[in-house]
């Protein structure tokens, strides 16, 4: 289907729909409550019956962390449909990747993480800053253009994780031992006195090296491939009314490590070491949350995140911020949320040539939760920023759901997409030996349009079908450029970047102990531009992306056999046209307090890339043994 094509059918059914059941009788408006299944708070900013939203959501759940005993939230994210991890320095720089968009927001408890220096790809968010997953209760992962409500860089979709708010006390210890000389310790204490509830996490994770299987069908160590996280975060709530609360929430992570690189000029002579690298984030925010005990909450926060970095010379970034939301029922079939951000960064790289470089954007946003009759819904919405370097971008929205029965939803989603230069985009300077990297000060900001159609539907209380097409127009897109044929690159804007697929999942329960789930999704990507402008979309493409899993919980037992299939790669850049991981965990309940744990992860020993380059390679087989106790 063509984009004008695609663009026209969503326009007039958004309009058939507004005319047609814009003046339906309220007397049916309860045949649909809002209690529907699984509420998320990402899709609308506001809680709402996932089923209703006009949007692809997907939620990792508290209990699909501990089920699997995922080690991080890049591990839980890379099993998810359309979702890709990219990880640059086996842990220093995991980003997510959505239906082949790297433009994708990060959000803890809907607080912003993604900040305005930037990195050499178009991500401007690393995981490796988010809380320890032990900390979480729920990821949910919104795919699709997100601008109008989250601004710059929701292009490919938008990542909330959302920590826990305890309400009885305990603590959890839970330590584990594997490959590579890994050892991890994360101990959790969690509790609530009165109107007080708060949650201390603590981890300690170390690694000696890690081994990779080339293409050459060999295992190798990684030189310079040691390892070590210590991280620490808190979360405190008090409640000032039965309708007010204060939380305080703070994060940090002290990453260190040796780093390696693939040298090939000017012989060929593979990995060799490389130096040192600590990354050190400190994420603290206060946020005042008022009308909780209504199904529209509000709140006013301020937020102060610090990311220093040293390789090969030292680099920081700091983002503070004050962002204000609230919400009005404006009758029985209207819900309107609207807010005002003001984000002040100050970024420096003085090794890379710059130094206390301010960006300002202030913004505001305004979204309109329709009900138009019992089985249509409609959310119009707009958003404007205004940024000191690349003045006022409007980004408005539309989607639109029908629910056909209690069992089947389709939707329809049309948004305009904004993305700001970074930082580094403008003012990074790197020269050496292979060549240089110039930042330009006179780029485009991206900007475009973004379409989803989608169905789901629940044949029983067992299966379920989910199928959806994405489309993507970025116009200005940002890249680097060899300017004179060589290794001398700079920043430049290309013509317009096209991404469009299709995404399909099946999710079956076969007996109460068995089940499993299948996903594909294909990405195709391309540009007008037919210089070598483009040829980078070539090394950030996985057209073909398959997920299986198999699942077992029988009494004290559970396991999990997954896998990740990839096609189609572009051989010059990932090494292989294809790959599959396999992954295995199992645990046995010994107690309600003692759970011990067996993971196998890439089991099979697979040769792939984890960035899109086979410089780059995947961690090869590991093992894991752990246990967590609760006391």
């Amino acid at each position: 289907m063509s984009t004008k094509k695609l663009q026209e059918t969503i326009a007039l059914t958004l309009t058939l729909s507004t005319l047609c059941f814009g003046t339906a009788l309220a007397a049916e408006q309860d045949k649909y409550t809002e209690d529907l299944g699984e509420v998320v708070v990402t899709a609308e900013r506001i809680p709402a019956a996932a089923k209703n939203v006009p949007a692809d959501v997907t939620v990792i759940t508290a209990e699909d962390i501990k089920d699997n005993h995922y080690r991080s939230t890049a591990e839980a994210l890379s099993h998810i449909n359309g979702v890709v991890m990219t990880n640059g320095g086996d842990g220093y720089d995991e980003t997510v990747c959505i239906q082949g968009e790297e433009r994708v927001v990060v959000l803890v408890d809907g607080e912003r993480i993604n900040d305005d220096q930037g990195s050499m790809s178009r991500a401007t968010a690393t995981l490796s800053r988010v809380p320890q997953i032990d900390n979480v209760e729920r990821i949910e992962i919104v795919k699709g253009g997100s601008s109008a409500l989250y601004g710059s860089d929701a292009i490919g979709g938008v990542v909330n994780i959302i920590t826990k708010t305890p309400t009885k006390n305990k603590t959890t210890l839970d330590m584990n031992t594997g490959s590579w000389h890994t050892h991890n310790y994360v101990l959790s204490n969690e509790g609530r006195e009165g109107k007080t509830s708060w949650q201390l996490v603590g981890g300690l994770n170390k690694r000696s090296y890690f081994s990779y299987k080339g293409t050459d069908g060999d295992s190798h160590r990684m030189p310079s491939s040691d390892y070590s996280n210590n991280n620490l975060s808190v979360k405190v709530k008090q409640e000032l009314t039965p309708a007010q609360s204060l939380t305080l929430r703070f994060n940090h992570q002290l990453i260190n490590g040796n780093q390696y690189y693939y040298q090939d000029y000017p012989v060929p002579v593979g990995f060799v070491a490389s130096g040192k690298q600590q990354n050190n984030f400190n994420d603290g925010s206060l946020t005042w949350k008022f009308k909780e005990d209504t199904k529209l909450p509000g709140f006013l926060r301020y937020f102060d995140h610090n990311k220093s970095a040293d390789f090969s010379g030292k680099f920081s970034t700091r983002l503070q911020g004050i962002d204000y939301q609230n919400g009005w029922k404006l009758d029985a079939n209207n819900k309107l949320v609207a807010g005002l951000e003001y984000h002040h960064s100050n970024s420096s790289n003085k090794p890379s040539g710059y130094e206390d470089k301010k960006i300002i954007n202030k913004a505001a946003y305004v979204q309109d939760t329709m009900r138009l009759n019992p089985k249509w819904f409609f959310v119009p919405g707009v958003r404007v920023d205004n940024h000191t370097s690349f003045g006022t971008h409007w980004t408005p929205k539309a989607g639109l759901t029908y629910r056909a029965d209690k069992a089947t939803k389709m939707f329809a989603s049309w948004g305009r997409v904004y993305k700001a230069p970074t930082a580094d985009d403008m003012f990074y300077v790197s020269y050496g030996t292979w060549g240089s990297f110039k930042g330009n000060p006179n780029l485009k900001a991206e900007t475009g349009h973004t379409e989803s159609l989608g169905i789901s539907h629940d044949f029983d209380a067992k299966s379920t079908l989910s199928a959806s097409y994405f489309h993507s127009v970025l116009n200005d897109a940002i890249t680097w450029y060899p300017v004179d044929g060589m290794n001398n690159n700079e920043m430049t804007n290309v013509d317009h970047e096209k991404r469009q697929g299709i995404e399909l999942s099946w999710q079956q329960k076969l007996t109460p102990a068995w089940s499993y789930d299948i996903g594909y999704t294909y990405t195709d990507t391309s540009a007008t531009d037919t210089s070598a402008k483009s040829s980078y979309l070539r090394h950030n493409s996985m057209p073909n992306a398959y997920r299986l899993g198999l699942h077992y919980q029988q009494g004290a037992w559970k396991a999990n056999l997954m896998s990740r299939v990839g096609t189609g790669l572009d051989k010059a850049s990932y090494g292989n046209r294809h790959f599959a991981v396999w992954d295995f965990n199992t645990s046995y309940e010994a107690s309600k307090q003692l759970t011990v744990y067996l993971k196998a992860l890439n089991f099979t020993n697979q040769a792939y890339s984890v960035y899109s380059s086979y410089r780059y390679p995947a961690a090869g087989r590991f093992f894991q043994l752990g246990m967590t106790y609760q006391f």
